[in-house]
This record gives C-alpha cells, sequence and structure tokens, in this order.
C-alpha cells in the first residue's frame, strides 16, 4: 500500500556516506523533530536525475530553507558509494543529504518502488517528492511513469 498525506514514515534504516565512511541512520533520526523535504528518484547519474531533479533541489536549497525546511533529502536505490560519489559530482555540498535505499526497504515499505527488471536495473525507486513534518507526511507528489512534473523543487518551493 502506498504512504499517503498523514501517514507516519516507516522506521527504516539507510545509509549515507561521510568523512570516508559510511554510516547507518534510521528515519525517525532523519526526520523527527525536523521539517524535511525528500525527494526520490530511480537512480543516480541517469539523465533526468542528474539534469534536472538533483540540481533544482540544489539551487534552491536556500528558498526552501528560508521557507522553513530543515534538510533536503535526496533518496535512490544505490549504494552509499554511489550516492556520495554522485553529490560530490553535483556538488551538494551540505545543501542536501545523499541517502542510499540500497536494497529498497524504505521503498517498498512506503510502496513506491519501481521494478525496472525488465531494462537491467532491478528495483528501484519512483519518482517523487514529499515534506515531512515530524516524520508525518504532509504532502506527497508522485510522478507519472516516464515523468518529470511535480516532484521539482519550483512546484515543491510553491506548495510550502
Amino acid at each position: 500500500m502506498t504512504i499517503k498525506v498523514g501517514d507516519k514514515l516507516p522506521s527504516i534504516d539507510v545509509q549515507y556516506k561521510t568523512a570516508g565512511e559510511v554510516k547507518t541512520i534510521n528515519t525517525d533520526e532523519l526526520f523527527g523533530g525536523k521539517k524535511v523535504v525528500l525527494f526520490a528518484l530511480p537512480g543516480a547519474f541517469t539523465p533526468t536525475c542528474s539534469a534536472s531533479h538533483l540540481p533544482g533541489y540544489v539551487v534552491n536549497s536556500d528558498r526552501l530553507f528560508e521557507k522553513g525546511i530543515d534538510r533536503i533529502i535526496c533518496l535512490s536505490v544505490n549504494d552509499a558509494h554511489v550516492m556520495q560519489a554522485w553529490g560530490e559530482d553535483q556538488n551538494v555540498e551540505d545543501r542536501v543529504m545523499m541517502i542510499a535505499d540500497g536494497s529498497a526497504h524504505f521503498s517498498r515499505a512506503v510502496g513506491l518502488e519501481l521494478d525496472r527488471d525488465a531494462v537491467g536495473m532491478g528495483i528501484r525507486s519512483q519518482r517523487y517528492a514529499m515534506v515531512v513534518n515530524d516524520g508525518v507526511v504532509e504532502l506527497l507528489n508522485i510522478e507519472a511513469p516516464g515523468e518529470f512534473k511535480v516532484s521539482d523543487a519550483e512546484t515543491i518551493l510553491n506548495s510550502l
């Protein structure tokens, strides 16, 4: 079942890499007591994700923070090493936290996994963005397959 507005995010361990070390963090810690924009996408270093989705959040991060967002998280079904390398490639610095959902546990738990096995990509995340306040979903914009219209930074900014 797909998560919806008003639902609390599940408690799931995810990973990130910092200072050369892979760390595990629980979603309760990531989202607890914070207003967070979480955007997820099918894969690091993929065309739309690298050309538009992630860069839009980097460019608009100050505006999001000014509107009361405490943290911006990019999540993908990749490992923490890939997410860190992609973040470095995209110059995210400390603006966007690059979270790895390596085995798609979070994506499956929120019902937003995407089966791309037929094209050799395995299980991925759907493309979406959500605003989460203290672990509870306040806004959820899920893209239709192959689209990039409602999960971009500008759309989220306009909804805050």
